[in-house]
């Protein structure tokens, strides 16, 4: 498809209007003089498709706007941009099909289409020589998609380090701050509306997999798939573990992490194993002890903040609203004016970079990390040897051992370990070992210590 330039005007529909759908809406509607002026053309919202017409809503819009029928925005010749912000698999991924093969432009805030179907979908648009765009689907109106894309696109990126789903940063904040429980920050959470009825995305570290998956995907120019991230949620963490945590200089974090070893990198620790020879691709999502010094550390209640380090510019962090409905309206118009400028323009869409097929999504059990442990152990003579022996036997150095909570009427105390780098699959092992001791009671918790020192 070739541009036409100078149209008579541009036209928008809008699949989806509830909370950022609204705001888009409100948006193009409201504001369209000034948009059409920074388009350079008049920007119009030609339909918006809805479930039910006759639902009541606040924002007031044209009558005959409204429409249950996708072809009335899917099959309109009129319509050059397409906005998807229905959310959820299907049929979302459908109709952004359907758009992008009729040659009509798409912006889209959907992480999960995204994570699921981006590479297919890009190349789709890149045949029809449209744009796809979806700077809002990871980060809200934080700018990371677009850096990605063009600005970081010399460097060599070697890490993400990103807090990318602001329900679960809230909580824990809590939780560091006020020492509530999970349970209880998570029904502040839902009562301040930033976690839904149904968390289990957010908590489970599903929302945070989806995003990282895009980002992964951008950054390393290699496919990675969602069911490819490594995911842990934030339910096993209890108040302990954030005193615990200050006590060694350390923040909690659900953090969403892709870091590329091999070629020369060290990775994450000091592996007594050589290199792979082929780059391999750690992508993982879980909670981290993160050293209060470090900015990701700083970054609390629903705020998103990603790090990227690259060998030109090395790390720099983008911070900001990660989520709620004027910070997504930001990142979804920000993509229609981009698209409806290159119209104005006469510009073609730049390709798609092509995908390295030669990079490993790595399995987790050949990570090498720090890790911080909590036991809890009858209070006698040995317990700690026994511990000592079972992860000398497994090549793991203890860095600290500290015991701290005793319980006179159970006769149990807690242990907090914390080890120099060690394999995934050996700490994992170590566990198992631990649980059949009898003297240890409960292997109550185990965080990976998130060392930037060491890279």
């Amino acid at each position: 498809m070739k541009f036409t330039a100078r149209p008579r005007e541009i036209g928008i529909g809008l699949m989806g209007l509830g909370v950022v759908g609204g705001g888009v809406a409100k948006v193009l509607s409201h504001h369209a003089h000034p948009l059409s002026r920074k388009a350079g053309s008049p920007i119009k919202l030609k339909k918006v498709l809805v479930r039910d017409i006759a639902k009541p809503r606040s924002l007031l819009l044209p009558h005959g706007l409204l429409t249950t029928d996708s072809q009335d925005i899917l099959a309109d010749p009129e319509v050059q941009i397409v906005v998807e912000v229905m959310g959820g698999e299907d049929p979302a991924t459908q109709y952004i099909h359907q758009a992008l093969s009729s040659g009509k432009h798409v912006v889209t805030a959907n992480k999960e289409v995204m994570a699921k179907h981006g590479p297919e979908l890009t190349a789709l648009a890149s045949t029809q020589k449209v744009n796809l765009l979806f700077e809002a689907s990871v980060g809200g109106g934080i700018p990371i998609i677009g850096p990605l894309m063009k600005d970081l696109l010399a460097n060599d990126i070697r890490s993400i380090h990103a807090i990318i789903n602001g329900t679960t940063n809230y909580i824990l904040t809590r939780m560091a701050r006020d020492r509530v429980d999970f349970h209880e920050g998570l029904k502040e959470a839902q009562a301040q509306g930033y976690a839904e009825a149904d968390p289990t995305n957010d908590i489970d570290g599903i929302d945070a997999a989806y995003k990282l998956a895009v980002l992964a995907t951008l950054a390393f120019h290699t496919r990675v798939h969602a069911t490819e991230v490594y995911r842990e949620g934030i339910s096993r963490l209890q108040p302990q573990d954030f005193r615990y945590a200050q006590e060694l200089g350390y923040a909690i974090k659900l953090l969403a992490i892709a870091t590329k070893v091999g070629d020369g990198e060290k990775g994450q620790g000091k592996s007594p194993l050589p290199p792979p020879t082929v780059p391999h691709l750690y992508v993982r999502v879980h909670p981290s002890f993160v050293p209060q010094e470090h900015m990701l550390a700083k970054v609390d209640g629903v705020l998103n903040a990603v790090e990227v380090e690259g060998d030109l510019i090395g790390r720099v962090l983008f911070h900001g609203m990660g989520a709620g409905r004027e910070p997504t309206t930001s990142a979804v118009i920000g993509d229609v004016l981009e698209i409806a400028r290159k119209i104005v323009s006469g510009s073609e869409p730049v390709p798609a970079t092509e995908l390295d097929e030669h990079l490993i999504i790595a399995p987790m059990s050949g990570l090498m990390s720090k890790y911080y442990l909590r036991l809890n152990v009858a209070d006698r003579a040995g317990v700690l040897a026994q511990i000592a022996t079972i992860l000398g036997d497994l090549n793991i150095s203890i860095a600290s051992v500290i015991q701290k909570d005793t319980d006179p009427a159970t006769q149990t105390a807690e242990i907090v370990v914390t080890t120099h780098p060690a394999r995934e699959d050996a700490m994992q092992e170590s566990l198992k070992r631990m649980e059949r001791l009898k003297a240890v009671r409960e292997v109550n918790n185990l965080v990976r210590i998130e060392d930037w020192s060491s890279k």
